[in-house]
């Protein structure tokens, strides 16, 4: 077994079942990938735009479904 295979793939004990680590690298400076990208979403219901979108905003901030406190400091004169 290599260095690279030891680090994209990852065996699943007590079984010959491997799951390979899967990366692409695109540029978002190509105009076809943007546009393909955009029909992709525009044929998504509005639903499963904003389940995505969520699903992503629970990885990145947490699951928490509160609001954040705001202090704000009010000077009187």
């Amino acid at each position: 077994m290599t260095l690279y295979d030891l680090m994209h793939n990852i065996k699943l004990k007590g079984t010959d079942k491997v799951i390979k680590k899967v990366l692409k690298i695109k540029s978002l400076e190509d105009r076809d990938l943007i546009l393909d990208d955009l029909k992709y979403w525009l044929n998504k219901t509005p639903e499963e735009r904003v389940s995505t979108v969520e699903y992503l905003r629970k990885q990145h901030h947490g699951s928490t479904a509160r609001f954040q406190r705001v202090v704000r400091i009010v000077q009187r004169s």
